[in-house]
């Protein structure tokens, strides 16, 4: 029951996107404020998002310039894949923002690099309360027992799919589906629908999920965690096999849109039923903002990611975090922005837990009662399907692990063209991901 609570307190209202949220795609910048006399407090704030994560952020740093005089933002947001490769550059250039949205995938990395600010010393002398959150979420931030960044909720690994039009054809999605009834659903679906399967251009935590299932990390240490590359190899021939069997959205799609977005996800966007997806690989905090995006009448449903184990495959993860960077030269202010956003009832009653609902319980308490339908859903899919059924978050992903994820996308696409088979891309990822991590270890 105290888990549940937990998970209810921090999830209520989780609305983005992830692995893919949309944004404005150039990563354009809305400066919340025009004052240019003091330089000195004018931070750089940076997250990625769709387009109501960021008007909302936007006034709450003008809420927050409003409550101190001569303190200014240049907010910029941008795409899932845009941001960390904008971050990528920053940080080469030493030109990082100074507040920084950040997820679980990176965090390690970025730590390790010494490109965040350890916010031990300021949670101890109190310029960042942390006194109403759990304990145990406040660990998934620690790495080496400090503490670099703030988690703004969690959520769960979620398929989501058009609910409308399978109950349209009669077709009903179950919770738990094995790995071949995924497979027999996916040639259902397209054989009734047209609609077809969407696995090609998933979140990149997916192989490790089903690895999971075998008692088997994607990463270890100074390697891949995997014995073989046969281990790596599920992901490759279902996609070779969705291709060949024309179960699978036609890879073309991809290059007209932009991957990660809502808007244009192929199962929400699209000319005819041979270039949309009935799914869609997410978390469940992406929910509301693809429920949003969706055409009016189209009710999106959630369900688990197949596996043919899913206690152990599932888990519970920190949605997000916000850090103060180390390139930031108003270090204290920063912090402080941190506390705002964590214990400002004011200030997440703009924000509605778009992010998750914040991790101070007092705060949690004024935002739960005023979540709509959609989050609601939300909430349950976490509490009753999740929750129960799941098992610990693997370990951050090490140096070397974006690297590794560029890989896999490549490869990926080469076998969805034909360009090379399932098994030979299985030995390139495990060859060559072996030396990614075995290189960012040095």
């Amino acid at each position: 029951m105290k888990r549940k609570l937990i998970v209810l307190l921090l999830t209520a209202a989780m609305v983005a996107s992830m692995a893919a949220c949309g944004g404005n795609e150039d990563g354009g910048k809305k400066e919340t404020s025009k004052s240019s006399e003091e330089t000195s407090n004018k931070l750089t704030f940076s997250w990625w998002g769709n387009q109501v994560r960021n008007e909302r952020t936007s006034q709450i740093l003008d809420m927050y310039s409003e409550k101190n005089p001569g303190v200014t933002f240049d907010g910029q947001f941008s795409e899932w894949s845009d941001y960390w490769n904008k971050l990528a550059t920053a940080s080469a250039g030493h030109t990082l923002p100074d507040i920084v949205q950040m997820d679980l995938q990176y965090y390690d990395q970025y730590v390790k690099n010494d490109l965040l600010l350890d916010l031990t010393p300021y949670i101890e002398d109190g310029t960042l309360n942390l006194e109403d959150a759990d304990e145990s979420i406040l660990e998934a931030a620690k790495i080496d027992g400090k503490t670099y960044a703030v988690c703004n909720g969690v959520n769960a690994p979620a398929l989501l799919y058009n609910k409308t039009e399978l109950e349209k054809a009669g077709i009903e999605v179950k919770d738990g589906m094995t790995m071949d009834e995924f497979v027999e659903l996916s040639k259902e679906i397209q054989e009734k629908t047209g609609l077809r399967t969407n696995i090609g251009y998933h979140h990149e935590t997916l192989p490790e999920y089903w690895l999971r299932a075998k008692d088997l990390a994607f990463f270890g240490q100074g390697k891949l965690g995997v014995n073989s590359a046969q281990d790596l190899q599920t992901i490759f021939d279902l996609e070779e096999q969705a291709v060949k069997e024309g179960w699978h959205v036609d890879p073309s799609v991809f290059t007209e849109i932009t991957i990660g977005s809502a808007e244009q996800d192929p199962m929400i966007y699209g000319s005819s039923a041979g270039s949309m997806s009935w799914c869609m690989f997410a978390y469940s905090n992406q929910l509301a903002a693809v429920q949003e995006a969706a055409p009016e009448g189209v009710e999106i449903g959630i369900t688990t990611w197949p596996t043919d184990d899913l206690e152990k495959s599932n888990y519970l993860k920190p949605s997000q975090f916000f850090a103060v960077t180390s390139d930031c030269k108003n270090p204290e202010e920063a912090v402080k922005v941190l506390d705002y956003i964590t214990n400002s009832v004011e200030c997440n009653e703009v924000l509605l837990g778009e992010r998750g609902v914040p991790i101070s319980k007092s705060v949690a308490d004024v935002i739960t009662p005023k979540l709509d339908e959609t989050n609601q859903k939300i909430i349950t899919y976490v509490n009753d399907v999740v929750t129960p059924t799941c098992s610990t978050i693997s370990p951050v992903a090490p140096k070397g692990a974006s690297e590794v994820f560029d890989l896999l996308k490549n490869l990926e696409e080469q076998v969805l063209y034909g360009q090379i088979t399932a098994k030979e891309a299985a030995v390139r990822l495990f060859e060559e991901g072996n030396v990614f991590i075995a290189s960012g270890q040095e």
